[in-house]
């Protein structure tokens, strides 16, 4: 299984870095783990041609983790010419958010048929979800984007991945991440605590707690993107590929 970090930033674009999007390559399926704005140009620019995914996972509704959804869902309709499925699963709320977004950005092409089926599976909080190949256990973030935030335990090719989504520390990231081959975590800030974030230094203390295989950090703020090669763990960069 492969890895690959197509945006590593925050809502900010800190570092000039592009929104959250991690391209899941494995033996039967290729999907992403978020989708946010700018995520349909970084595929572009990394050279991942967007019909080569079969779907996405979504953590949250946050235009930083799921606003380039309409995007991709335009481009696979009048560029990509997009025939083949794409399934998308994500947080109760996600296919009115969705429809609601697409209506602000394009209005009327959330009423345009697509020519391609669009199957959207909506997550309940520790109840496992099977699509194709990969499974994904949702486990409630301390979060707020108007609907259910989760960090997402993914199961594939024998393999764990746990993504944190954004969150302030909690304990229901113990089993999110235990024994995980890699955790991707947000970590936005280096000391200073910021509602629904973490910081490093907060993170660092229950790592061991967690007990990952291997943990990568991400989402960074400039404070964390200063210090980040003097850290004791490792962090993410757009273009980061990582093989299980």
């Amino acid at each position: 299984m492969e890895i690959r970090f197509i945006g590593s930033g925050d809502a900010f674009g800190s570092g000039g870095r592009f929104n959250t999007c991690f391209l899941v390559t494995g033996s039967r399926s290729r999907f992403l783990i978020d989708c946010g704005a700018t995520s349909l140009v970084a595929l572009k620019h990394q050279g991942i041609d967007p019909n080569s995914i079969d779907g996405m996972v979504i953590s949250h509704l946050h235009g930083d983790h799921f606003g380039g959804l309409p995007f991709f869902l335009l481009d696979a309709r009048h560029m990509a010419k997009r025939v083949r499925p794409l399934f998308v699963i994500g947080p109760p709320g996600l296919d009115a958010r969705l429809a609601a977004t697409q209506e602000v950005l394009f209005p009327g092409s959330s009423q345009t048929a697509l020519g391609f089926s669009l199957k959207i599976d909506q997550l309940s909080p520790e109840m496992r979800c099977q699509r194709q190949d990969i499974a994904v256990t949702p486990f409630l973030a301390e979060h707020s984007a108007g609907a259910p935030c989760f960090s997402l335990r993914i199961e594939c090719d024998g393999k764990i991945v746990t993504y944190s989504g954004d969150t302030e520390w909690t304990e229901r990231l113990v089993p999110a991440a235990r024994g995980a081959d890699l955790f991707i975590c947000e970590c936005s800030s280096y000391e200073r605590s910021f509602k629904g974030h973490l910081s490093y230094l907060a993170l660092s203390k229950k790592l061991e707690q967690i007990g990952a295989k291997r943990v990568i950090l991400t989402h960074m703020n400039p404070d964390m993107l200063e210090r980040r090669l003097t850290l004791a763990h490792e962090t993410a960069s757009d273009g980061t590929i990582v093989k299980l």
